[in-house]
């Protein structure tokens, strides 16, 4: 493991639930927040503290409207967040090797 490198390590994105939006998200491109909460099986209250701290890296965009008059928020992984989570997988597979 001589490549492996341990502070490139994102720790914005390495929480499991962080790392599963943005493994959500780098395949769907975007998602509604009740959609989110289904497939990661979170609580509104965990999943909108972690929304914000991709957000506040500038990993997610979190878009809010409405819809039918009930209020609608989506989450879009940004081009910065799409770098970073490649970033992300190339260092974890370096730890785990070929």
């Amino acid at each position: 493991m001589p490549d492996f490198d341990i502070a490139k390590l994102d720790d914005v994105i390495h929480g499991r639930l962080r790392l599963g939006i943005m493994a959500y998200l780098a395949d769907a491109e975007v998602a509604d927040f009740t959609e989110l909460k289904t497939r990661l099986d979170a609580t509104q209250g965990n999943l909108s503290i972690h929304l914000r701290k991709l957000e506040d890296a500038g990993y997610i965009a979190i878009d809010k409207s409405f819809f039918n008059r009930k209020p609608l928020t989506r989450a879009r992984i940004t081009p910065a967040g799409r770098l970073a989570f490649a970033a992300y997988l190339e260092a974890i597979g370096k730890l785990i090797g070929p």
